[in-house]
């Protein structure tokens, strides 16, 4: 309930604040390319139940194009707004609309398409998704630079598979054992000095 209240607490004032510089962006990334503004993409939420995540588009529009689900290097489907989005993380802030609607939370383990859960070991996978999905938390902060990091690897898919998402996956065990509004102030705090050191 604690948990809950916070991520009302922060979320609502932070949409109201934020609303100025979401009409900006939106308005960069409809004159950057055609398209929506926003990204939406099934992701797998609490207790296995997927939802549609929310994100500033930062990729070319193509319905027809299936594409891999990882993001590689400089991937030339991301736009040149898209680009600044990303290296900002200003892609991520419609997430908390997600936040107030329940299927999200300012803290938990990043939401994963159904493809890569799928991968996740059963006991594994109960853990994880025992609780709300967030839009940061320890993997984000350790994994900040993963598309350049996969960009080095000869086979990206594998290496995100056997090497990046076990990782992910005990930094998101390690939060789920000592989750609570303490461990996500802590984490809120070492995201925002991140950013702020970028």
């Amino acid at each position: 309930m604690a948990k809950r209240l916070l991520d009302l607490l922060i979320a609502a004032p932070a949409l109201l604040l934020l609303a100025p510089a979401f009409a900006l962006i939106a308005l960069a990334i409809r004159l950057d390319s055609p398209g929506p503004v926003f990204f939406r993409q099934v992701r797998v939420g609490r207790h296995g139940v997927p939802f549609r995540i929310h994100k500033f588009r930062t990729m070319r529009h193509d319905p027809a194009e299936a594409g891999r689900q990882i993001t590689v290097g400089a991937d030339a489907r991301i736009t040149r707004v898209g680009a600044f989005l990303r290296r900002s993380k200003l892609d991520e802030l419609p997430q908390l609309i997600d936040v107030l609607a329940g299927t999200m939370s300012l803290v938990g383990p990043r939401p994963e398409v159904p493809r890569y859960v799928a991968l996740y070991p059963p006991a594994v996978r109960e853990q994880v998704l025992s609780v709300r999905p967030g839009i940061t938390d320890l993997a984000s902060i350790e994994f900040r630079r993963e598309s350049e990091l996969l960009a080095l690897a000869a086979d990206p898919e594998r290496a995100y598979v056997e090497q990046v998402l076990p990782a992910k996956l005990r930094l998101a065990q390690a939060y789920v054992e000592r989750s609570g509004v303490c461990t996500d102030l802590q984490v809120l705090g070492r995201t925002l000095w991140v950013l702020l050191l970028k």
